[in-house]
């Protein structure tokens, strides 16, 4: 039972729906489960190794472990902690749960393994790393050519759509990163943040609360 509980955990991650249902079976073999409440540190380290996570419910945030800034976020269906495959050291990061969360995670090196059989899952392995290094260079790029208040802004509208959904006429996310968060992504201050923000508001761009942020689509 607990066998197909983790096949239904990863049939639908676009990474796995090439290996086919066998394959997938033999994989859920090697995982553990594990669930972790809001606010949560998940150590990327298990009887000393290095793991790789699958995230099938909930979202989490990737810090530096040096500056403790947020360095992205990382919503359900994605994978994290996949620096691990490129090297035998931890990492210079920790995650955390921006709310309760259910994952499985792999030996890094039984990841590898996988890698090593399944060309699919290898290339899509190398795609995720190809699209982390894309925004990070759009990242380096609006640091060099937009102003804090589009830089602000437009992060706001990304997170909308990428990490929620169209409700009625709108799109609508949980409220789940804070304005300090936005700060480091952004490189302005929490300040900053917080008077773009209400800036968004009043045009109404944007509508949120503690629970919700909304992107009101009649001004986008």
């Amino acid at each position: 039972m607990l066998n197909q509980t983790k096949f239904w955990f990863l049939k639908d991650f676009d990474l796995m729906k090439k290996m086919g249902k066998m394959n997938l079976m033999k994989m859920c073999e090697l995982l553990e489960m594990k669930h972790f409440r809001k606010g949560e540190e998940i150590e990327f380290k298990y009887n000393d190794s290095n793991v790789v996570f699958f995230l099938k419910v909930g979202t989490i945030k990737i810090v530096s472990k040096s500056t403790n800034h947020t360095i992205h976020l990382v919503k359900k269906g994605n994978i994290f902690g996949e620096l691990s495959l490129f090297s035998d050291q931890a990492p210079d990061e920790k995650a955390i749960t921006l709310e309760d969360v259910t994952l499985c995670y792999i030996q890094a090196d039984q990841m590898r393994m996988l890698l090593d059989q399944h060309l699919s899952l290898k290339n899509g392995i190398l795609k995720l790393n190809g699209i982390r290094i894309r925004k990070l260079k759009t990242r380096l790029e609006d640091l060099l050519y937009k102003d804090s208040y589009t830089r602000i802004k437009e992060y706001i509208i990304n997170y909308i759509k990428e990490f929620g959904e169209i409700i009625d006429t709108n799109y609508e996310a949980k409220n789940l990163i804070s304005h300090s968060d936005i700060a480091h992504l952004t490189n302005t201050s929490r300040q900053t943040v917080s008077n773009v923000m209400s800036k968004l508001r009043k045009e109404g761009v944007i509508q949120y609360d503690s629970k919700k942020i909304e992107l009101l689509m009649t001004k986008n």
